[in-house]
């Protein structure tokens, strides 16, 4: 068996969430004795300056005897982090009128007026 036919047989069912410049991919494999397990992948896109890119992964794999305890831990982060902070994200990047503040030579911040028109389509 080839090593395509290998992985075409561990791969039983996948899904695919793109979430800006990370790609989450969901993906239910097949061990050798023919149980499943799933694997979660981060996929995140790096530019350089050249317009050339590479992307970085991270890879989780999880097991069904570890499936309750994760999705109880998994619950319980998110559930408090929505709590605590509410379903709107803070960040920089998601601010429209968001001025980046910068510090003066004498301590106060001044508003950096510089804007770049960037496509965030093209990254």
């Amino acid at each position: 068996m080839s090593e395509k036919e290998l992985m075409d047989q561990e791969e039983i069912y996948s899904k695919v969430l793109r979430a800006g410049r990370r790609t989450y991919f969901f993906d239910v494999r097949s061990t050798k004795a023919g149980d499943y397990y799933l694997t979660i992948t981060e996929s995140k896109k790096f530019t350089h300056d050249d317009g050339s890119f590479h992307y970085k992964k991270h890879k989780i794999y999880l097991y069904k005897e570890d499936f309750g305890s994760f999705r109880e831990i998994m619950n319980e982060m998110m559930d408090y982090i929505i709590d605590k902070k509410g379903l709107e994200v803070i960040s920089e990047r998601h601010q429209k009128d968001f001025k980046k503040e910068e510090a003066s030579e004498n301590g106060t911040t001044n508003s950096d007026n510089s804007f770049t028109d960037v496509d965030f389509d093209d990254i």
